[in-house]
């Protein structure tokens, strides 16, 4: 019988894919950025385009030798602002080079990076704000009035501000300046007395360097996530932690070729730990180019930028793949995916059909794996030349241990192949959570002399050491007496050549109080049809009778997180609004007796 303890995903990397990449450099993340600036000054590290009339789409290119300047620049303004080793710096802003040097420069000044969803409402920013007691923001100039507005209710001293047109090439930057600046609510007449313009900045301390030692053991991020228990929680991460995930993230997915040519699609929202990571630590480390998808959510935009610049490398999310696979213009073949040839696919389930039919499109491999924020950020990936295994997020990286442990006794291994909670610990595991030391007892918990990652996600793993994740301890619905995961459901009607996509969650039995049904919500594909008898018949194929759910919902798109996760709760919330309507309805017209 295989155990954990052996380690059997070991026999199924890749021959390329090392066992271990011990002992690990003890080095920041910025110096990693140092040594491309210094081995491949004249590479392009990122690009920023627009599409102008008549003149197509025109870049905007950074060097890693400027990269490294500004951000050089920009870290010694912070120091000079009095910037002190700890601090840490919220980070407002979408995909744009101006996140690049803001990121690198913060760390340069022994800051801590708080990247932070630049589109959450105010409520939202001001708690986040307030927990990391940030006193330094950097942000976009469409969200400064927001940041500036919530202000006097943090103990923030200065917002230092970029607009989107300071990273576009000249002629867009006129048009923009003209054209959709003011309309689109990038446009600033003054900042507040003691903030700054970024640009100002780099011009002032072109040329200087700050005089701060940090060392790969120094915090490098706060990652905000929801982690195991749902509360938006800041985990504490250092720079070795980090460096540890890129060189996993570079061994998994090496060409075996020259890792500089790479081009990666900086799609994936740089302010979560998965784009921090993946494309912009593993991108800088290698010397490679990131061209900056500002809105991904924007197709045809982001199929434009394909086209044009052929990336090569294309780190995403399953929705993001189903809506490349299913635009017209790809449809068509008027935009080729041909440039792609490796993804990662995290963050939520991989339907196999939408897996298929990329690959199809792409010629590339498009590579299920897992990750948390907890240890930012990939633990786990399918091998890019071996067996790639339906339904699984594939092996172990080198160096992270994983175990499956009983629902009803967390200290106890359950057999190989059974269900349970998986576990983790490797290099790149979290320090803390910020400010929450229960909730980092809970989470993270010593066994054997080593600490583990309680992830709070149900899996199994094969014999081969392939991992599955079944879905979430907190999503698992109890019906008719027997376990149901949303994951299986949703795979499963993902299948009917009419779904775009589906949202499968447990909600309050309409008729049965204190029980659960199962629901599902469908977005159809353009021009498609199907209905909800026919839906469960499909799905009755597939499943056991207690798995089919019962309820369908015909909607236009389901709710996500900007990293293209589901709102099951938002789900759930729309159900017991229209179940609450119901009964309201009912009770109005039911004869007063």
């Amino acid at each position: 019988m295989v155990t954990y303890a052996e380690k059997p995903w070991l026999q199924h990397y890749d021959k390329t894919v090392p066992h271990s990449l011990e002992p690990y450099p003890d080095i920041t993340l910025h110096q990693m950025l140092r040594d491309s600036a210094a081995k491949y000054p004249d590479n392009i590290a990122s690009i920023t385009s627009a599409r102008l009339p008549l003149l197509g789409r025109i870049p905007e290119k950074i060097t890693y030798r400027q990269l490294d300047a500004h951000t050089d620049a920009l870290a010694a303004a912070l120091v000079d602002m009095g910037l002190k080793k700890g601090d840490r710096v919220a980070l407002v802003m979408p995909n744009i080079a101006g996140f690049l040097i803001a990121y690198f420069a913060v760390l340069k000044a022994g800051g801590v990076v708080v990247a932070t969803n630049p589109t959450y409402p105010a409520d939202k920013m001001q708690f986040q704000i307030n927990d990391c007691d940030a006193r330094f923001v950097i942000c976009m100039s469409l969200f400064y009035k927001l940041l500036d507005g919530i202000r006097a209710r943090t103990k923030v001293e200065k917002i230092i501000v970029t607009n989107v047109k300071d990273w576009l090439p000249a002629p867009a930057k006129i048009l923009f300046g003209l054209a959709k600046e003011k309309k689109g609510g990038h446009y600033l007449e003054a900042l507040h007395p003691g903030d700054v313009w970024m640009l100002d900045l780099l011009k002032q301390y072109a040329g200087k360097k700050p005089s701060v030692e940090v060392r790969s053991s120094d915090l490098a991020i706060f990652q905000y996530t929801g982690g195991t228990t749902g509360t938006s929680k800041g985990a504490a991460s250092n720079h070795k932690a980090l460096v540890a995930n890129m060189l996993h993230c570079r061994a998994c997915l090496s060409s075996g070729g020259d890792s500089s040519k790479e081009i990666f699609l900086g799609a994936i929202p740089m302010f979560h730990a998965y784009g921090m990571v993946t494309v912009v630590g593993f991108a800088t480390s290698v010397g490679a180019t990131i061209v900056m998808v500002p809105n991904a959510r924007d197709i045809p935009d982001l199929l434009d930028v394909i086209n044009t610049f052929k990336p090569t490398l294309f780190m995403g999310v399953p929705a993001l793949y189903n809506a490349v696979n299913n635009h017209p213009d790809v449809i068509s073949g008027k935009v080729s995916l041909k440039s792609i040839r490796g993804c990662i696919s995290g963050s939520a389930p991989l339907a196999p059909a939408t897996k298929r039919e990329f690959e199809r499109l792409s010629g590339g491999k498009l590579l299920e794996g897992y990750g948390m924020s907890e240890m930012p950020t990939a633990s786990h990936c399918n091998p890019y030349n071996g067996e790639n295994r339906e339904g699984s997020i594939g092996l172990p990286m080198p160096d992270i241990e994983c175990r499956i442990v009983s629902l009803d006794d967390d200290e106890v291994d359950v057999p190989v192949g059974e269900v349970g909670e998986l576990v983790m610990t490797g290099p790149n595991l979290m320090q803390y959570y910020h400010n929450r030391p229960e909730e980092t007892a809970h989470t993270i918990r010593e066994r054997n002399g080593k600490r583990w990652l309680y992830t709070g996600d149900i899996a199994r793993m094969d014999d081969d050491g392939y991992f599955y994740i079944v879905d979430r301890k907190k999503d698992m619905a109890l019906v008719g007496g027997f376990n149901v995961y949303p994951n299986n459901v949703e795979k499963v009607l993902s299948e009917h050549p009419a779904v775009l996509e589906v949202g499968v969650a447990a909600i309050p039995h309409p008729e049965k109080t204190g029980q659960e049904a199962l629901k599902a919500w469908i977005v159809l594909k353009p021009e498609q049809t199907v209905t909800a008898k026919e839906l469960e018949e499909f799905a009755s194929r597939s499943l056991a009778r207690y798995e089919v759910p019962t309820r369908y919902a015909f909607i236009d798109a389901l709710p996500k997180t900007t990293i293209g996760k589901t709102l099951r709760r938002e789900l759930i919330a729309m159900e017991k609004e229209e179940q609450a309507r119901k009964k309201a309805a009912a009770s109005e017209n039911t004869p007063a007796s």
